[in-house]
């Protein structure tokens, strides 16, 4: 490493300490929870998931170009991934055209299926599983159907409690409609997507859960939240409120009851800058206008790009789990985008009103977030475990047992 590396690293990490020194809401205290940690590669793929890929009955891993086959995690190509060559110049052709890998069996014969899009891609796009016959070549690549672009993230969720996943689609530019695309099949029987427009404007982020206290799941987004309609969530108008419009909030935020109101709460982070907040809701206006107070948990490291939920040390209560993501606009993109990697979860005290932070992988350990964090049990051992893919790598973080320390 050149001089001027090691001057630039230990100014960042110099940085990242005077910023919790000075802004950290969140104070650290040892971990109840510790990981071991195991790097299945080092490459651009910010995109991961847990699946049975092979029907053996262990989860397999998939982040970007490759699968993962339990319990060993020998890597498999899925398909050949291409960087993204039409984005600012600053991002230094740091992107690749992948936004996130999810799992699904699209065509029904039983094995699952990879679907993905890239940022600036207009075709949504599945990588059909070749069905255990898995040797050197990419898996075929499937249409499903065409999109506007701009894609920060598509997500798989069942919208109309059909047991079926619908494709929710996160667009970066808030001025594009909120878009849910349902399964169908084409003309040929293949299968497709069908849009459904839902509102006039979404934008970077997301969170599903009911704002209002109706029992129906709305959908909140960068430009505010949509209340789900009673009846068919595809042909009934959504309503649109504005009041909790978001600075480019992480992709996903969470919706929790925090407190004891009854009232379900807002966790998000500002994926590229500083700041971890949690938006407590209070009693709604007159006319049904909902009302938050904000609340700091942590500004001392930046570009908290997405945010897991999920109950780490088996208490019953969940927690945050969220990091850096790396260089998400290259170098010099966001603030603090220098500064060093890292992964922690928060956990809540209702008592106090407050999370406290504790670290899965600090500063400088070289493990930070792309676009997914996925928790699942690896190992059959009862706890849950942590997949990251990003510019620093793709990891496995395996909950390990502490009872007897």
């Amino acid at each position: 490493m050149s001089c001027q590396m090691r001057l630039q690293s230990c100014c960042a990490t110099i940085t990242a300490v005077v910023c919790f020194i000075l802004f950290g809401a969140a104070q650290a205290e040892p971990p109840a929870v510790e990981f071991s940690k195991r790097c299945l590669i080092v490459d651009m793929n910010e995109g991961c998931a847990v699946a049975d890929v092979n029907r053996d009955g262990k989860p397999d891993v998939i982040a970007g170009e490759h699968w993962y086959a339990a319990p060993d995690f020998i890597p498999r190509p899925v398909r050949q991934i291409p960087p993204v060559s039409d984005l600012p110049e600053y991002l230094n052709g740091e992107l690749l055209q992948n936004t996130g890998d999810h799992p699904y069996d699209v065509d029904g014969d039983g094995w699952v299926d990879v679907i993905s899009v890239g940022w600036t891609d207009k075709e949504l796009c599945w990588y059909k599983n070749p069905g255990g016959h898995y040797d050197e070549h990419p898996w075929p690549r499937r249409l499903l159907g065409m999109i506007p672009g701009k894609n920060e993230a598509v997500v798989l969720h069942d919208f109309d409690g059909d047991g079926q996943p619908e494709i929710y689609v996160s667009c970066w530019d808030k001025t594009k409609p909120q878009v849910i695309l349902k399964f169908t099949k084409n003309a040929e029987g293949q299968p497709a997507v069908q849009q459904v427009v839902i509102g006039p404007n979404g934008g970077h982020g997301y969170a599903f859960g009911d704002v209002n206290g109706d029992g129906r799941e709305d959908i909140l987004c960068e430009s505010g939240w949509y209340e789900r309609p009673q009846g068919d969530v595809f042909t009934q108008p959504w309503r649109f409120h504005g009041e909790t419009a978001l600075p480019h909030p992480s992709v996903p935020c969470v919706l929790a009851k925090l407190t004891d109101s009854g009232r379900n709460d807002l966790i998000w982070g500002r994926a590229h800058d500083y700041g971890i907040y949690w938006w407590e809701q209070g009693a709604p206006k007159l006319d049904g206008t909902t009302t938050w107070t904000e609340h700091l948990i942590d500004k001392s490291w930046s570009q908290p790009h997405g945010l897991a939920w999920a109950d780490l040390d088996g208490d019953g209560q969940h927690e945050i789990i969220t990091g850096k993501r790396v260089r998400a606009h290259g170098l010099s993109g966001d603030p603090g985008s220098a500064e060093p990697e890292c992964l922690y979860y928060y956990k809540w005290d209702k008592i106090a009103r407050k999370f406290t932070r504790h670290a899965i992988a600090g500063p400088g350990e070289g493990i930070g977030m792309g676009m997914q964090i996925c928790v699942a049990d690896l190992n059959a051992d009862g706890r849950p475990d942590i997949v990251v893919a990003g510019k620093t790598g793709t990891w496995i973080l395996l909950n390990q047992d502490t009872t007897e320390k």
